[in-house]
């Protein structure tokens, strides 16, 4: 768990807020979920909330996998996010804001989350934004050098959608690792990886290239016929006639 006299109050209150139930004021309109987070107010809101807030700094919050997540560019502005694993999806990067649930530890098996044990591509460290700031709290102490002074912070202007994001997650290229300054570190290391789902399309295209080497490693089919008998190419690929009819009497 995760100790509140050490964090801000607006980041206390991020990483303990249920979002996505339905708001109690505007109860009877449509799209009433609370998806946008008030960093002044410290408080989640609906859509129809914003009025009073607009002047504020926001951040809207998105579900994928069931789980809360926000966009990695405006987690960027808040703290440091590095060796944070990050997803692609909807042609966005996110990550998540609190550990998940696993059914069986993966511990011994290659590179996994420093505080969950769930995991992880290489060279993340940790699967979420609270995983790190447990690790730092109980290694370091304090989160002060590792969050910073974000004074404007506003929803996206391509508009506010729903916050539903579906699982259509793809592997990214190899690249460098993305650090919270922006720069890249060296290695030739993927900057965000995305998880494996069924949907994956980098998957896809992998089974696809193995079905096709599979395919072409076989040998060419020929029909064997009985010994003593006889068919011909053009009998095999011999197309049915048009029938004659007899004549009406």
């Amino acid at each position: 768990m995760l100790d509140s006299s050490h964090l801000p109050r607006w980041l206390e209150a991020l990483l303990g807020e249920k979002f996505f139930n339905a708001c109690i004021i505007h109860e009877e309109a449509k799209k009433n979920e609370k998806n946008i987070f008030c960093l002044d107010c410290c408080d989640s809101i609906c859509p129809h909330c914003l009025s009073p807030h607009r002047s504020h700094r926001l951040l809207q919050i998105r579900r994928y996998v069931y789980h809360d997540v926000i966009r990695l560019g405006d987690a960027e502005k808040l703290m440091d996010c590095a060796f944070v694993q990050s997803y692609t999806t909807n042609s966005a990067k996110v990550v998540f804001l609190n550990q998940r649930p696993q059914t069986r530890s993966c511990r011994g098996s290659g590179n996994i989350c420093f505080t969950c044990e769930r995991g992880l591509q290489d060279p993340y460290l940790f699967c979420s934004l609270s995983c790190k700031i447990q690790h730092i709290l109980r290694t370091e102490g304090k989160l002060s050098s590792y969050i910073f002074e974000c004074l404007y912070l506003t929803l996206p202007e391509s508009g506010f959608d729903d916050g539903q994001m579906t699982p259509d997650t793809v592997l990214e290229q190899a690249g460098s690792l993305r650090t919270s300054s922006g720069s890249s570190g060296s290695g030739g290391v993927a900057g965000e990886v995305g998880c494996r789902t069924t949907g994956c399309t980098a998957t896809t295209e992998i089974a696809r290239k193995k079905r096709s080497s599979v395919s072409a490693s076989l040998p060419e089919f020929r029909p064997v016929c009985a010994p003593g008998s006889e068919i011909s190419v053009g009998m095999m690929n011999r197309r049915k006639a048009t029938p004659h009819r007899s004549p009406l009497y």
